[in-house]
């Protein structure tokens, strides 16, 4: 029996956890990533692996999506993560204020956490800003984009997903009946135009989904929003550490091997290829940063850069800041009359498991086919055998 055909547009976190779920369901998987796998907004983040304890307040949908998953990518990617944890300190009574707030965000979303005094917190990281005044500790976690997502893929490779970096979507192709049957791409290394044919078309393009689904005359609502972040030379904390406050500009330390990642700012553009980089943007994340841990102006900075969130909007929401970081699965039949193309955006790295599996969801009902999820168990072989 022939094996329904799926092709999947986009090689970071989502388009690879989509890869990976849809071929252990027994489809005939293609991926195409326009560059290197995790080159887009995955390969930009600060790679977080999210406790929830950023939206656990404001955006609890997010806040269980990501302990939930959290939990289970500690099962399934023994490879692939730091299992380091995270501080949410409060320095200010501003801060102080929040933290009755933020307890019972955690415990609304089921979220492990733990206060240590100021003394405990800075016996764990004794670069924490001296004067802080409280500290909670969370399950949060680190990893490495380009492993996090060769972990999928390595495992969907395994199951027969074929996977082709450097190759470009210029169009969908259309049956001129109202369907998509598959994509007209370019090599970007060769030069060389082909088309590509499948029962069904997947967009896991981030930011880039609305320039997808114009391709197919569907639309999805995509907002991007990019924040700058600065890379220190110097690991100045061994924990995630967190402004015990809303979500601002500047209130994250993440440490990425022997880097420490200071984050971010939000702000929306109209296409997430052009983003600029403010300077005023990159001093901004130096003073935040060294609110919360003083050595980070000792450090040197190692680079900068910015990514754009995949967010999706709402009427008459603009702020970046106030959009809810949950995701959203669109079957363009239902939603535009474009029947074969499916769009997955929105969420976090954290959560891209979760969204494969609603994607797949929608894709086997689509096909008529009946094969349950089986990526809550099934652990992901190491990132290292993508190359075998």
């Amino acid at each position: 029996m022939t094996k329904p055909v799926a092709i999947v547009i986009g090689g970071g976190s989502t388009g690879a956890a989509t890869a990976h779920d849809l071929a252990l369901r027994g489809l005939k998987v293609i991926l195409v990533e326009r560059g290197e796998i995790a080159s887009g907004t995955t390969g930009r983040c600060h790679c977080l692996l999210h406790s929830g304890g950023r939206y656990c307040v404001k955006d609890q949908e997010a806040g269980i999506e990501c302990i939930e998953e959290n939990i289970m990518l500690r099962k399934i990617m023994p490879d692939g993560l730091e299992l380091n944890d995270g501080l949410f300190i409060a320095i200010t009574d501003s801060d102080m204020d929040y933290k009755d707030k933020f307890i019972a965000g955690c415990e609304a979303c089921h979220i492990p956490w733990e206060e240590l005094t100021p003394q405990q917190a800075l016996a764990i990281e004794p670069n924490l800003n001296p004067n802080l005044k409280a500290a909670i500790r969370v399950p949060d976690g680190v990893f490495e984009a380009l492993r996090f997502c060769l972990s999928f893929l390595a495992t969907a490779k395994k199951n027969g997903a074929e996977i082709h970096p450097y190759i470009e979507v210029l169009d969908l192709l259309s049956t001129g009946q109202g369907a998509i049957k598959g994509v007209h791409v370019q090599d970007r290394t060769s030069g060389r135009v082909y088309d590509i044919e499948g029962d069904i078309v997947i967009s896991a393009t981030g930011p880039w989904a609305g320039d997808i689904a114009a391709m197919a005359g569907a639309s999805v609502p995509i907002q991007p929003t990019p924040g700058v972040m600065v890379s220190m030379n110097q690991r100045v904390v061994n924990l995630v550490v967190n402004r015990l406050n809303k979500a601002a500009d500047g209130d994250i330390i993440v440490p990425q091997r022997q880097t420490s990642i200071i984050g971010t700012t939000s702000w929306p553009v109209d296409h997430a290829d052009y983003i600029p980089v403010p300077e005023d943007h990159i001093q901004m994340m130096l003073e935040k940063g060294a609110e919360l841990v003083p050595g980070i102006r000792q450090a040197r900075m190692r680079g900068v850069f910015a990514v754009a969130r995949p967010l999706i909007a709402s009427a008459g929401q603009a702020d970046g800041r106030e959009l809810s970081r949950t995701f959203e699965c669109f079957d363009h039949a239902k939603r535009d009359g474009v029947e074969g193309f499916v769009t997955i955006t929105g969420g976090k790295a954290t959560t891209a498991r979760a969204m494969a599996e609603k994607t797949a969801d929608v894709v086997c009902r689509k096909l008529g086919l009946d094969a349950p999820c089986r990526t809550r168990d099934t652990v992901l072989v190491s990132y290292r055998e993508y190359y075998i």
